[in-house]
């Protein structure tokens, strides 16, 4: 799982991402109340990936908390995968969001009506504000976290998103320019698309068990391979355990002049796994030569 920044304890962590998490919800609902008062549909569709941002923040709250638990009987691989069935849950509402968005905006191409441009510029301003504050506290956390990283940078693009707005409100009170409005919103979903399609795939990899996207799975077969009394490596299946911890399962055949050696083989497979690949959890069925499976698949169980 992500782990906090090496010079932040975990309840600084904690409360930087509790404070962005408050900050983003107030401005959801004033962006979405500035929206409906003004007429600007582009208000609204800041306002709703605004608070994909504050879902994010929560996912990410959330999975600091429950990842601390310790494995238990009813999940023995432990609770880091919560985050990741949130994730997935929240870009596939981004993704039912941006189409409604489009189709939205599509419709006010056609009838564009009256914007108040103030209220867009004002409450513009504030999310820009707001998603500057956010992307600061997340700032030092991010160096030590992936999952921290994705949201400060999510945060530095949804500051470009409120720009969009401002310079929208600003056109709308100087040339009364009312397609402006439904095209910004058709931006912003065109955006919000493009971030859950660009994401959701590691999500679903990881929960498919999908192998590591990191990590050469034939490169690792050849390096177990490579160590001195094995013959070969079948049976093999690669996943991420949680989002930063991959593991392995895998068939090993020994020679069977070595079978006396066994632990020292298991040793120094277990020990290249992790210092070369990284991988710290693995589990190893050995096979003696003589009574091998034969004709093996290299990957699964075929």
């Amino acid at each position: 799982m992500p782990h906090d920044h090496a010079h932040m304890e975990p309840k600084e962590g904690d409360r930087r991402v509790a404070i962005a998490i408050w900050a983003n919800g107030l401005l959801t609902v004033a962006q979405i109340v500035g929206g409906i008062l003004s007429g600007s549909l582009a208000l609204i569709a800041d306002a709703i990936h605004n608070f994909s941002d504050m879902a994010s923040l929560v996912i990410a709250f959330g999975a600091r908390k429950i990842a601390r638990r310790p494995a238990d009987a009813k999940m023995t691989f432990g609770y880091g995968r919560v985050e990741i069935v949130a994730a997935l849950i929240n870009y596939t509402s981004l993704i039912i969001i941006g189409l409604y968005l489009v189709y939205e905006g599509a419709m006010r191409f056609v009838d564009p009506p009256e914007v108040a441009g103030w209220t867009v510029v004002i409450l513009g301003s504030v999310a820009l504000f707001i998603d500057t504050l956010t992307a600061w506290l997340t700032y030092s956390m991010q160096k030590g976290s992936v999952n921290i990283r994705a949201l400060f940078l999510h945060n530095l693009s949804d500051a470009l998103a409120s720009v969009a707005v401002i310079v929208g409100g600003v056109l709308i009170l100087l040339y009364d320019v009312r397609w402006v409005d439904p095209a910004i919103t058709i931006g912003i979903a065109a955006y919000i698309l493009w971030l859950a399609f660009s994401e959701i795939g590691g999500p679903i990899r990881t929960l498919m068990l999908g192998s590591p996207p990191d990590i050469d799975t034939d490169k690792v077969i050849a390096a177990v391979e490579d160590v001195d009394g094995v013959e070969e490596v079948h049976h093999a299946h690669f996943w991420q355990m949680q989002e930063h911890r991959a593991a392995l399962d895998t068939h090993v055949v020994i020679a069977e002049d070595r079978w006396d050696d066994l632990e020292n083989i298991k040793t120094a497979i277990k020990t290249r796994l992790d210092e070369e690949f990284g991988i710290d959890h693995s589990t190893l069925e050995f096979e003696r030569s003589a009574t091998k499976h034969r004709d093996a698949h290299r990957y699964g169980h075929g």
